[in-house]
């Protein structure tokens, strides 16, 4: 923590905490950040890489840290997204699908990294927590296969 705000990984245990039935991955990878950065926020290209469920992510539109996307799963569902993504945030959410991630520098030039995500329940602050915790912990796997060096 720096002059009294909270990391960008903190950040993402407040949202999830708020968000009833989200389940949180948080893992020191040994790679720079920008290394493992570049990985996560490649929304068209590594990011599909290490999401389990992701088989294809297209950015629609861009507005500064503002994004739509439409994504496609591995299982044929497609979802459009709007969220945030800039250097060390995502959050994405479409109708039926929360997607977070922080990243922030660790001593040693390790990267502190926090997954969170799934599957919504329209109109209501809650995630069904079946197999979340599964996916992000294999999201976390493959991230990390992907960024060691």
């Amino acid at each position: 923590m720096t002059d009294g705000m909270i990391d960008d990984v903190r950040r993402l245990h407040v949202m999830t905490a708020g968000v009833r039935g989200a389940r949180l991955v948080e893992r020191v990878l040994p790679a720079e950040l920008p290394v493992v950065w570049g990985v996560m926020s490649d929304l068209e290209g590594g990011f599909g890489d290490f999401q389990p469920d992701m088989r294809a992510v297209r950015i629609v539109r861009a507005d500064g840290d503002r994004v739509e996307a439409l994504a496609r799963s591995r299982y044929g569902l497609r979802a459009r997204f709007h969220g945030v993504l800039r250097p060390g945030w995502c959050w994405l959410q479409s109708r039926f699908l929360v997607i977070g991630m922080a990243a922030v520098a660790e001593g040693d030039g390790g990267t502190r990294v926090a997954l969170t995500g799934g599957v919504r329940v329209p109109g209501r602050a809650a995630l069904v927590p079946f197999g979340a915790r599964g996916e992000l912990e294999r999201a976390m796997e493959r991230l990390g296969e992907l960024v060691s060096p």
